[in-house]
């Protein structure tokens, strides 16, 4: 599996200053990040090469942050990429609940991270409908 961190942030300047410079501090590097906010707060969702020891660290600096399992999944970057693998999940009655990408080979491929209900059941029929499921150590290498 593939983790990412999501942090929970008050909406005002300087909180992401702060947790890119912690993860900077200590050679962490960032792969992809989404930020949304409500009612003056936020989440962060950082997609880093260490999870494991990004959420230490958050954690030592008493920034409220989550480790949390995510399917990382190759996408082909082109058009209906993304709706072969919607499609997939929908007919298997299996509900995205959060997804962001990055474009790994523009016109090749992308990675595709999604949130589902049932983890380890998603993966399987990705997987049974050959697409890649990258684990952790793998989406570092794209």
């Amino acid at each position: 599996m593939a983790y990412q961190i999501s942090v929970f942030a008050e909406n005002k300047p300087g909180r992401i200053e702060k947790i890119t410079g912690i993860l900077a501090q200590n050679q962490i590097n960032l792969r992809a990040i989404t930020i949304s906010s409500a009612n003056g707060f936020g989440v962060i969702k950082l997609l880093v090469d260490q999870p494991q020891k990004a959420y230490e660290l958050l954690h030592s600096h008493d920034i409220p942050a989550y480790l949390q399992e995510v399917i990382a999944v190759i996408m082909e970057d082109q058009p209906g990429g993304l709706h072969k693998i919607a499609k997939i999940l929908s007919q298997n009655q299996i509900n995205i609940e959060d997804a962001y990408g990055f474009v790994v080979k523009t016109g090749e491929r992308s990675v595709l991270i999604i949130q589902v209900e049932s983890q380890p059941h998603a993966q399987s029929i990705l997987e049974r409908s050959g697409l890649r499921v990258l684990n952790d150590e793998e989406i570092y290498q794209y």
